[in-house]
């Protein structure tokens, strides 16, 4: 097969070939169905990508501790997953998810709550939809 029609199935085609890096993982950002709002961005192994689609629940691969995880299975903030699609290379995935609680292990509804603006001494941070939904330390209690 030739590297241009190898490129047109990945890009034109309807077989599932999802592109792992490296480390065999796949970004995944996760949105609400509702709203389009952006909650979280993390990473799925094959493992995570096949629980993901046979249940219906988000299920991620956490790089800082090498291990599959349940989104919500101790907070109880479960994704319920929507819509499923995969980018034109087949190397990001994107679901749409109808949240419980909060996204953010932070307690906040999404991931990304600091808006980067440019300052006198470079990017700055301000907070923007920054209110928790719960208390970190409540739930992951170690």
């Amino acid at each position: 097969m030739s590297r241009s029609t190898a490129i047109n199935d990945v890009e034109e085609g309807l077989t599932f070939k999802p592109k792992f890096d490296a480390s065999g993982l796949v970004t995944c950002v996760a949105t609400d169905a509702g709203t389009g709002e952006v909650l979280m961005v993390a990473h799925m192994n094959d493992e995570a990508l096949r629980k993901t689609i046979a249940s219906g629940e988000a299920w991620y691969f956490s790089r800082s501790r090498q291990s599959l995880w349940r989104k919500g299975e101790s907070s109880g903030h479960v994704q319920r997953v929507v819509e499923m699609r995969i980018d034109c290379d087949q190397d990001a995935v994107w679901i749409r998810v109808e949240q419980t609680g909060a996204a953010c292990h932070t307690g906040r509804r999404s991931c990304f709550y600091r808006a980067v603006t440019a300052g006198e001494g470079g990017a700055q941070l301000s907070f923007v939809d920054a209110e928790r939904l719960f208390d970190p330390q409540d739930v992951y209690r170690k």
